[in-house]
């Protein structure tokens, strides 16, 4: 078993806490590892060493500090065999999966290093004549980066990569549940000998580290991936120094179906968007609305795709689900479809966990004459389950689709101009996938509106997020000769 260290200021340590947490295999219930259980102490450590980093680290040129993320992309390249079986093992996600989520984690790496001489500021026109108006974009300093359980890998380098490449230093969360590949990353970190204190790590329960970090005077961006209700309190534990945050928080991504949809092409789409990391990502399809006149074919054919999905061992590359990521997250998914059979809804397959001597499976579940109002509807599952409505005209299923506090992703499937035109137009999400699965890329912009968050990352957006604006007003001399 493997026990893990934090790593503050190019050092691995114990920290100030002697208490550690163990980790636990979604699918055999064993623990695989423990970490250490930092505390406040640890946290002021590891953000003065960031602190104290950056004071240099801002004046190396950018194309050096793009140098770094190249090297930490070929170190991962050579390991990722090793870190796809620690990615499945902590989180639960099939190799075929980890797999996906490490390679784009090395190239996500290797894409930001490529903005290093890109990113640029402008020169303002001035009303006077003996003056020019520079407008620096500058590292915004000490960035506070907390990273959730179920993409560890991919999200920790797209808090890490941009801050690294404009000059900021980081120090980084992981999750308390899913923190293995982050400590074996940091021991890359080391190998490729960025400065000290450039990056730091700090492992631990975000409920008791959190605030720490986020309302430290010397951070100056959080940059946070999770829950809505976790977002909140990084947003008011960061009010009190004024600190930027960064909020990539919960979803409830609605799916279109119209009756112009391919219908075969509209079930293999949305059982990818459903069943991704077993239901576990903010991007997730999380309801559908089918056209009533199409409904009977696309209810019957999808449900009997859920039906033949394989569920089991996330190291058998041919099942398609593993387990969720704790016994808490199958309590929850439990409850929440319970709670809508009680009011009415009914389970057309699925509904209830795995029968399996271990882990912490659920069945991929399908469900009709679900209600607009249900819980089920209004708030996100993040697990294998799809609520189904219909509706009539197209002016409706708008309504029904932005009617809700989350606003992330959401997708139409028709092959329709014009339906595809009003929903792009329409409806109120930072992104709206046509006709193709729920997952980002990587030169876009991944952003929510409302409950979903506040900013977002990838592209050049996501790198402006890191930087500032410094404004320089510089008056010459007219008569000046020599």
């Amino acid at each position: 078993m493997r026990n893990y260290q934090l790593y503050i200021n190019g050092e691995f340590t114990d920290g100030s806490s002697e208490g550690t947490i163990d980790v636990i295999n979604p699918a055999t219930e064993e623990i695989i590892s423990t970490i250490r259980k930092a505390v406040e102490e640890d946290v002021k450590t590891a953000v003065d060493a960031a602190h104290q980093a950056f004071l240099t680290w801002e004046k190396v040129p950018s194309k050096e500090r793009a140098s770094y993320l190249y090297k930490i992309a070929d170190k991962l390249e050579v390991n990722r065999d090793r870190f796809v079986r620690m990615l499945t093992e902590e989180n639960g996600k099939t190799i075929e999966a980890s797999e996906g989520e490490i390679d784009l984690a090395i190239e996500y790496f290797r894409y930001m290093a490529g903005w290093a001489l890109r990113y640029e500021g402008e020169i303002l026109e001035s009303e006077r004549s003996n003056e020019n108006i520079l407008l620096y974009k500058k590292p915004i300093g000490v960035v506070g980066g907390i990273v959730p359980w179920n993409f560890p890998m991919f999200i920790m380098a797209r808090k890490l990569a941009p801050a690294i490449v404009t000059g900021c230093t980081i120090v980084l969360k992981p999750s308390q549940h899913t923190p293995n590949t982050a400590c074996e990353f940091a021991k890359i970190i080391d190998e490729v000998e960025l400065p000290k204190g450039v990056f730091n790590l700090v492992t631990g329960k975000g409920s008791e580290i959190g605030d720490p970090l986020s309302g430290h005077p010397k951070v100056r961006m959080v940059s946070m991936t999770g829950s809505y209700p976790a977002g909140s309190k990084v947003m008011e534990a960061a009010s009190k120094s004024i600190t930027k945050v960064n909020l990539e928080l919960g979803g409830k991504a609605p799916a279109i179906v119209t009756k112009h949809a391919d219908i075969e092409l509209a079930i293999e789409k949305i059982k990818t968007s459903r069943i991704t990391n077993s239901g576990q990502a903010c991007t997730n399809a999380e309801r559908v609305y089918v056209h009533e006149s199409v409904a009977e074919e696309f209810i019957s054919k999808i449900t009997e795709a859920f039906k033949n999905t394989r569920v089991g061992d996330p190291t058998d590359r041919d099942n398609e689900l593993g387990p969720l990521v704790n016994k808490d997250r199958l309590d929850t998914v439990t409850d929440m479809v319970n709670n809508a059979v009680r009011n009415g809804a009914e389970i057309l397959t699925g509904g209830k966990p795995l029968d399996a001597e271990q882990g912490f499976y659920y069945e991929p579940t399908i469900l009709v004459n679900v209600k607009q109002n249900m819980e089920i509807v209004q708030e996100e599952i993040f697990g294998p389950v799809l609520p189904i409505m219909t509706y009539k005209h197209f002016d409706e299923v708008i309504e029904l689709a932005n009617d809700t506090e989350y606003g992330l992703s959401s997708s139409i499937f028709s092959e329709n101009l014009n339906e595809i035109m009003r929903a792009a137009n329409e409806l109120h999400y930072g992104e709206t996938f046509v006709n193709r699965e729920n997952f980002e890329a990587i030169n876009g912009f991944h952003a929510g509106r409302a409950q979903s968050g506040i900013g977002g990352a990838d592209g050049k957006h996501g790198l402006n997020e890191y930087l500032e604006t410094h404004v320089v007003y510089l008056e010459y001399k007219e008569d000046y000769s020599g």
